[in-house]
């Protein structure tokens, strides 16, 4: 039982992690709840699946442009006070959609607006935690902070997504925006207690091309690290059906277009809640594979799903599968990446897995206007699946990775 339990040493020994921990509870808290009232709010004013696959779209190219330059502030600059700043400035945008979602007819312009923002801002946030988070704790506790993580998320996103739909549907969109207002500045305001005084990148002097471009160079040149990359991206891209879960709603019934959201977080929490095993695997790559493979697998049933207890349970399967991905993923990026490039090969790493599903969701809402619903999630999943297989059969760096303290000690 020991082996299956989560590690919790990370938590019990630094008092900031458990601080930064708890304090992206709460914001994810909220952010899960915008997570599914955007969406659903969209198809509520349009009855279009293509129109919430553009907010894929919308949040893509914000994240694209400014995600490298976010990696290279978070190597230059105070990580905190980035994180710090971020927020402040995400309760604001939420505020807006908490006034356009009161209006008597909320206008669908914001919705875009909103979401490309939020993604612009979301990239500097990002690289900023992962990076923070490296300095708080030791080399050897990565594969535990992965599955803590992943409980913390999939706290996050099972809670979330049942009250974002709870309250859309019963007080408005405007409450759930609003909720999710305060959680920033709630998370924002834990940050401030923390004890060390800065987390500062330790890269010297401005931000010049050389800068941007040192972190793709490193990332481009080792192979295990471009295998991480691809293989979530093909997973997400083909395989990511979130945008038609509104939609789904139709068959299932829109009471339980959160369950649909949430069914995937179940799973993950399932497999943190007994992620001890993890430690004891040395060959990370993989076990990525596998994991990424899980899912397609997984995606193709729901595909195929005609009642909403198989659907969730398929679901529930992918959520699992891709958090063993996840937790690896993350990994090999913390033991391995220097601490001067983590911040910029952090930019990277959130390229990789916001670009399938933001583009993927573009991709679902159309596939499915050709398709159908339930044919185009199949399809995608299948797709998965064999570009899953392709990439690992292509790059041997990435499948022979074994993890460096394994290696060491002759295991």
């Amino acid at each position: 039982m020991k082996n299956l339990l989560p590690d919790l040493a990370p938590l019990k020994r630094s008092s900031d992690f458990r601080l930064l921990y708890f304090g992206q509870l709460i914001s994810s808290f909220g952010s899960a709840v915008t997570y599914v009232t955007l969406p659903v709010q969209m198809y509520q004013l349009t009855k279009s699946t293509v129109m919430v696959g553009l907010l894929g779209v919308a949040e893509f190219f914000p994240m694209l442009l400014v995600a490298f330059l976010g990696g290279a502030l978070a190597d230059r600059f105070d990580r905190r006070k980035l994180i710090l700043l971020t927020d402040t400035v995400m309760a604001v945008v939420l505020l807006g959609l908490t006034y356009n979602a009161s209006l008597p007819r909320p206008l669908v312009w914001p919705l875009f607006t909103a979401a490309s923002i939020l993604a612009a801002l979301n990239s500097i946030h990002r690289p900023s935690m992962e990076a923070m988070t490296q300095q708080l704790v030791l080399p050897e506790e990565m594969t535990a902070v992965g599955a803590l993580t992943s409980i913390r998320y999939c706290i996050a996103y099972i809670a979330g997504p049942g009250l974002a739909g709870w309250i859309a549907v019963t007080f408005g969109a405007a409450l759930a925006f609003g909720f999710d207002a305060i959680t920033y500045l709630l998370g924002a305001t834990v940050l401030l207690m923390m004890h060390r005084a800065t987390f500062h990148g330790g890269e010297e002097g401005g931000i010049t091309w050389h800068t941007l471009v040192e972190g793709w160079r490193y990332a481009l040149e080792r192979k295990d690290l471009l295998g991480t990359y691809l293989i979530d991206l093909n997973a997400m891209f083909f395989g990511m059906p979130n945008a038609l879960f509104p939609a789904f709603g139709d068959l299932y019934g829109a009471q339980n277009v959160g369950l649909l959201y949430s069914a995937g977080a179940v799973g993950a929490l399932l497999l943190s809640l007994t992620s001890g095993w993890t430690k004891k695997v040395s060959r990370h790559g993989l076990a990525i594979a596998w994991a990424a493979s899980i899912w397609g697998l997984a995606i193709i049933g729901f595909g195929f799903s005609s009642n909403l207890w198989p659907a969730l349970l398929f679901l529930g399967v992918a959520g699992a599968a891709d958090n063993v991905s996840a937790i690896f993923r993350g990994t090999i990026w913390n033991q391995t990446i220097p601490a001067r490039l983590r911040g910029r090969t952090a930019a990277i790493e959130m390229v990789s897995y916001l670009s399938g599903p933001y583009l993927g969701n573009a991709e679902a809402g159309f596939a499915a206007k050709l398709l159908g619903l339930g044919p185009s999630v199949a399809m995608g999943g299948a797709i998965c699946v064999l570009g899953s297989l392709l990439i690992t059969w292509a790059l041997p760096d990435f499948r022979r990775y074994v993890a460096p303290a394994v290696e060491a000690s002759g295991e």
